[in-house]
């Protein structure tokens, strides 16, 4: 009620003169921000996005930004990062902001708007990914394999790099960090990889979240290729971030890990919403096919993917983002532990673990 007298209220204020406009407007500003702490004692997104759009309405029709503060949560605001805000399962830690100008961008700033992802190749087989958020102009380079790649990209788009989010600290997903920062470019790594991420600013780990271009991403524990490695994952946008920890029909080689905790990391990743757009680092995919063919050729889902991706690298396209759907029925280590096929033609006996089973899969591909 209090989300629907608000909104009927801010148009109210508009088309009649006659009330007094700073009365109304602060009725409409209260209004507001009890529903949006309503919407997060009950950690509801659905009524917190829906109240965001009324604020956003609000503000379109009274002309005005001097209120956009208003609107934001005392427990949320972070004075000392306007264009960042992190929260954490255990506590709140911020990124110092040591730019000179001013930004309208408040921490707790939500963007209903979604974000523009420009996908380009980078070094050898890499892919860089840009994230643009139109309404606060954010611009996230995630990983940065080439700096020079980036930089070109950025100012063909007129975008502006105010953040880096390394998913691990391998050379070709952190060699671009120094030359890319800035003081107005805050860089975001895992925390247990935090010493080997160049110009790491703020570390985190499983169970935390980024706030990024008014949306929030979830960090998600995806370790074993490398022991820290991190995911990270926009709801609202279907969109997860991966690294080398899941590529199309494939995972990355487990150069740290192990097989209960790359195991344990893929499920995670599995158990995301069918509709997530998984953007991957490398362009792995016709090898991975081969291999995912070999022990599971009798799978129709695969043969028909193999199919599509053949297509378009014939064409010279890119296989990412893919679907994590398509993944799901396809990508033999998400299904070593469902497919039959899978699990007799790696060596899986009876009495093997998940974790055991996912370990021969692995070891399968390595030695391909």
């Amino acid at each position: 009620s209090d989300l629907v007298g608000a909104t009927a209220f801010a148009f109210d204020v508009v088309l009649t003169p006659s009330h007094n406009p700073r009365s109304s407007q602060q009725f409409v500003r209260v209004s507001i921000c009890r529903a949006m702490n309503i919407a997060m004692q009950r950690s509801s997104k659905r009524l917190f996005r829906s109240t965001t759009t009324a604020a956003l309405s609000f503000l379109t029709l009274t002309s005005t930004s001097s209120y956009c503060n208003a609107f934001v949560p005392t427990s949320h605001r972070t004075c000392a990062a306007p264009h960042l805000h992190f929260s954490t399962s255990t506590d709140t830690s911020t990124a110092k902001n040591t730019s000179t100008g001013t930004s309208s961008n408040m921490s707790g700033e939500t963007s209903t708007t979604p974000f523009v992802v420009a996908q380009f190749p980078c070094l050898n087989d890499n892919y860089g990914y840009l994230v643009h958020d139109p309404i606060t102009k954010q611009t996230a380079a995630v990983d940065t394999p080439c700096a020079k790649t980036y930089k070109s990209e950025l100012d063909k788009r007129g975008w502006q790099l105010t953040h880096i989010l390394n998913t691990h600290h391998h050379g070709d997903h952190t060699g671009g960090n120094l030359a890319l920062k800035s003081k107005d470019v805050t860089i975001v790594g895992p925390v247990n990889e935090k010493t080997r991420i160049p110009g790491i600013d703020v570390s985190v780990g499983q169970g935390d979240t980024v706030e990024f271009g008014g949306k929030t991403a979830s960090v998600i524990d995806v370790g074993g290729h490398t022991k820290g490695h991190v995911a990270f994952y926009f709801d609202t946008e279907d969109s997860a971030f991966v690294g080398d920890a899941l590529f199309v029909l494939g995972c990355g080689r487990m150069f740290e890990g192990t097989p209960d905790q790359f195991w344990g990391s893929l499920k995670r990743l599995r158990d995301l919403p069918d509709e997530t757009k998984v953007y991957c680092a490398h362009e792995y995919t016709e090898s991975n096919a081969k291999f995912a063919m070999s022990v599971e050729p009798n799978n129709p889902d695969l043969q028909a993917q193999v199919a599509k991706y053949k297509d378009l690298r014939a064409n010279g396209k890119p296989t990412v983002p893919s679907l994590l759907v398509d993944e799901k029925k396809a990508n033999p280590f998400l299904r070593c532990d469902t497919s039959a096929e899978i699990r007799s033609n790696v060596g899986v006996v009876d009495g093997d673990t998940e974790e055991q089973a996912f370990g021969k899969v692995r070891k399968a591909k390595d030695n391909f």
